[in-house]
């Protein structure tokens, strides 16, 4: 007997399975409409309830709205927005039928906008990401772990750029290095972090200059497989950062001032409104300057930022954006925040430095430019295209001794770190929404195109010290140091002298159609992606060349179990091209890999918050990891063969009850060598853990505000960071340590009243010595945080 089932059978099992699923949709019925404001203009993101019920939904750009599996009955329906008069209609539901329901608000298009902002202010939870993540739908239907800091969220924490306690809104999400807040090196999942700005992969071997958070709208933290969405990301994830964008506001805005431990003094202006009274141009100007020192001496970062948006509608339906984002900044050596000794971490004062006071600042000229243009055909189909150049320019030094002994001589070393990046990128896609009869599509596809070129300069290397009369870190003597100052020669420009060049082009082709079934209640995902790339990679004179081609497929499922819940699957490979340099010499290879996630999401009491539960398991091939031979002058690599990081992510955020809003997450990461590699005449067995993550990670962050009485508008802020099973991003030598675990209370008080807010936090309110680091050959080295601190911002809205 044959065990070959036929195609009929096969079909017949299928429309089994299905019937009761399609008897129960056409039990119930659908209530769907189209809500618009007083100018007939669609209202987007407004709330649409049945009255007694848990049924809900939020209409999307376009003003439509649609709730599925209604039981037959009569309703209310109440349309409600933060700051708007509510409106209700009655409706009666039979069973099978769709009643239509459509609503016109007495607020025009920019008077909505302008209470959605106001109403968003004090809320940590989004339900739909930006449109640079490419994907139009609300997050609860994403097969993904996606994760979405506001604007709010950042104001309260007071940041005031990434590496400023902004990773502690993330499941998971470690910094390991920051490089006097210039740069931020971002864990997820084990590996790296990929950093993009508005849809652009912008990241670099030393970089991208963190984004000063003046000028940042909110930041999208996409977990695990990324890269079909988002050009090259790495399987372990990338952060997107959201600029800010004219509202359409006749005017409004704000002004704020910061002060702060270490001599910290800040400025900021957001100014939105109308350049034409018909709306038709607008703008969005952000302005910033801050003088900032440090708890170590010889150590500070200035900085000043000119950020202007403008955005043309050319039509209802056509709109052109541009941007142009000027961060400036002058800080101390890059090193100086660096620590080494022979005995272990921390065993110096947190405010030891081996910087000097004469040393030359670092100064940084970062220019990014953003032109963005979209046009809805109809309510089905929206075209964007987009273009964004980047040019970065670094004048820098960094300290780094050439030895450390166990008796605390050191010789520091002066490297020169300047640096040219030039990236360039182009995006088109199309978004999709069609009905081929009962099956829904959201259709995605597009064009990738990049062309990321840097120039690496470290080859100027001067002794500050002597063997004679070497530093030493029990015993330092600052200002006179035996060679004196150095000076470099930067008489030839970076591009003729650079010890190091990457120039990498690609081109990614991608389409993706999501398949809606029994009223888009289950929902699956088909994609693919080909990538075109060429790599080309110079050091001490030799260039090493990368062709190739690879396609990657995505399949997900999400099923909505009711009208706030959703459980996915995902399966996603990873293509991923890398920069760097191995210790053979030779470039390294891409990054491939496959990606499986689980997930369960659900939205609580209509919406206010959110939880995300998922599981993933990631193999990946070629994944670099930092040589305990790399230095400042010759920053090398290890290429791994296969490893597999897995973990759990748990993310709550949103406002539990009125008035109190939080943010609560915890991360189980574990991440090892899955086949034993060979690299350079050692073996790293099987079970190895790779370095670079906290194996448990837990953040919380509350704010409470209270709503009546004679102290209403007042509140408070707490917030923790704990980690344990912490590693450096460098494997440790025999016999060396790990970093310890790690715990940090920060909290405050706020004061709301009209237009005014007044905002004091401390931070590392328990005085605890904080720090990361890592094993370094013979030697330790640390980047100690700051002792108890606070900050006190004054803000007016206009």
């Amino acid at each position: 007997m044959s065990k070959n089932i036929p195609i009929s059978s096969l079909s017949f099992l299928i429309l089994c399975l299905l019937m009761p699923f399609a008897m129960m949709a056409q039990q119930n019925g659908i209530i769907k409409g189209r809500i618009t404001t007083s100018d007939k203009k669609p209202a987007g993101y407004v709330s649409v309830a049945l009255v007694g019920a848990k049924s809900g939904a939020i209409t999307n750009e376009g003003g439509e709205y649609q709730i599925n599996k209604v039981k037959p009955g009569s309703y209310i329906l109440k349309v409600t927005a933060v700051g708007l008069q509510s409106q209700e209609k009655s409706v009666v539901v039979n069973a099978g039928e769709t009643v239509t329901a459509d609503f016109e608000l007495t607020e025009n298009l920019g008077q909505l906008k302008e209470v959605i902002i106001s109403g968003a202010r004090n809320k940590y939870k989004v339900d739909k990401p930006s449109s640079s993540l490419r994907l139009d739908q609300p997050l609860l239907e994403i097969p993904q772990n996606i994760q979405i800091i506001t604007s709010t969220a950042l104001a309260d924490q007071q940041a005031l750029t990434l590496s400023d306690g902004v990773l502690r809104n993330v499941s998971g999400a470690t910094r390991l290095e920051h490089w006097g807040e210039i740069y931020t090196r971002v864990n997820m999942r084990g590996t790296r972090a990929s950093a993009f700005r508005n849809g652009f992969n912008v990241t670099s071997d030393w970089g991208p200059v963190n984004e000063d958070m003046s000028f940042v709208d909110h930041i999208e933290f996409v977990k695990g497989p990324s890269g079909f969405l988002m050009s090259n990301g790495e399987p372990a994830g990338i952060y997107n950062v959201v600029t800010k964008k004219p509202t359409g506001r006749d005017f409004g805005g704000e002004a704020s001032v910061t002060f702060g431990s270490y001599d910290l003094y800040r400025g900021s202006l957001d100014l939105d409104g109308k350049l034409v009274k018909s709306g038709k141009l607008l703008y969005r100007l952000n302005m910033m300057a801050q003088n900032k020192k440090s708890f170590r001496d010889y150590e500070f970062n200035d900085r000043y930022i000119v950020a202007p948006v403008l955005s043309y509608k050319i039509s209802d339906k056509t709109t052109v954006t541009a941007e142009y984002t000027y961060q400036h900044v002058k800080m101390s050596d890059l090193g100086s925040a660096y620590v080494f000794a022979t005995d272990g971490y921390a065993i110096l004062p947190r405010e030891f430095t081996i910087s000097e006071p004469d040393l030359k600042p670092t100064k940084v000229n970062d220019h990014s430019a953003f032109l963005n243009f979209q046009h809805r055909f109809n309510d089905k189909w929206k075209l964007t295209a987009q273009g964004a150049y980047f040019f970065n320019k670094q004048l820098s030094s960094d300290i780094w001794p050439a030895n450390v002994l166990p008796n605390g001589d050191i010789i520091r070393t002066l490297y020169n770190f300047d640096a040219i990046l030039d990236y360039r990128f182009g995006q088109v896609f199309v978004n999709g929404d069609v009905r081929t009869g009962a099956v829904r599509h959201r259709i995605l596809g597009g064009i990738d195109l990049g062309k990321k070129q840097g120039w690496f300069d470290w080859s100027q290397a001067l002794a500050l010290d002597s063997e004679q009369q070497p530093f030493n870190i029990y015993n330092p003597v600052y200002g006179s140091p035996a060679n004196g100052i150095p000076s470099f020669n930067r008489s030839i420009d970076i591009k003729d002298r650079a010890a190091s060049i990457t120039d990498q082009a690609y081109t990614g082709l991608y389409l993706q159609d999501e398949l809606g079934f029994l009223e888009n209640k289950v929902r699956l995902t088909l994609a693919g992606r080909y990538t075109f790339l060429k790599q080309e990679s110079t050091a001490a004179g030799e260039t090493t060349t990368l062709k190739d081609n690879k396609f990657t497929p995505r399949v997900g499922l999400s099923v909505s179990v009711d009208n706030q819940t959703s459980a996915y699957a995902l399966y996603d490979q990873t293509f991923l091209p890398q920069d760097g340099k191995l210790e053979s010499g030779k470039a390294p290879d891409p990054v491939t890999g496959n990606n499986i996630e689980f997930g369960l999401k659900r939205d609580w009491f209509d919406g206010k918050w959110s939880s995300n539960l998922s599981v993933y398991r990631i193999l990946k091939k070629n994944q670099l990891s930092a040589s305990p031979n790399s230095t400042p002058a010759n920053p090398v690599s290890l290429q791994l063969g296969e490893s597999r990081a897995q973990g759990i992510e748990f993310d709550v955020r949103g406002e539990i009850v009125k008035g109190l809003n939080v943010v609560a997450n915890y991360a189980l990461t574990d991440y090892e060598i899955t086949k034993s590699v060979e690299e350079y005449g050692a073996e790293i067995p099987a079970g190895t853990k790779i370095a670079g993550y906290a194996k448990h990670n837990i953040n919380t962050w509350l704010t409470y505000k209270l709503q009546s009485g004679v102290l209403k508008g007042s509140g408070v802020s707490a917030g923790f960071t704990y980690q344990t099973d912490r590693s450096s991003w460098t494997w440790a030598s025999s016999g060396q340590k790990d970093l310890p675990s790690y715990f940090r209370l920060d909290g405050g008080l706020f004061w709301e009243k009209d237009k005014i807010k007044v905002t004091g936090n401390v931070f590392n309110i328990l005085d605890k010595y904080l720090y990361s680091g890592a094993a370094y050959g013979t030697y330790y080295y640390w980047q100690a945080e700051a002792p108890r601190n606070f900050r006190l911002s004054v803000s007016y809205r206009f």
